[in-house]
C-alpha cells in the first residue's frame, strides 16, 4: 500500500492512508486481536460472520432475480 505526498500535505496523505486501512479493516482486526478470543467465539464470530455474508448475497440475489 503506498500514498503519496505531493506538495508537502501531510495531513492529506495520512487521511488517505487511513480511509485505506480503514476499507481494508485494518482497525477492526487490531481492535478484534487486542484481547485473547476463546476458540468457541471465535467459531460464533465467524460463523456470524459467514450468515450475513449469506443473507447479503440471498438479498442482492432476490433484488437482481
Amino acid at each position: 500500500m503506498k500514498v503519496v505526498v505531493e506538495n508537502n500535505q501531510i495531513e492529506k496523505a495520512i487521511r488517505e492512508l487511513k480511509k485505506k486501512l480503514t476499507k481494508e479493516g485494518f482497525f477492526s482486526e487490531i481492535k478484534r486481536r487486542r484481547f485473547y478470543e476463546k476458540p468457541s467465539v471465535q467459531r460464533k464470530r465467524k460463523q456470524a460472520k459467514a450468515a450475513k455474508r449469506r443473507k447479503k448475497k440471498e438479498k442482492k440475489r432476490k433484488i437482481f432475480g
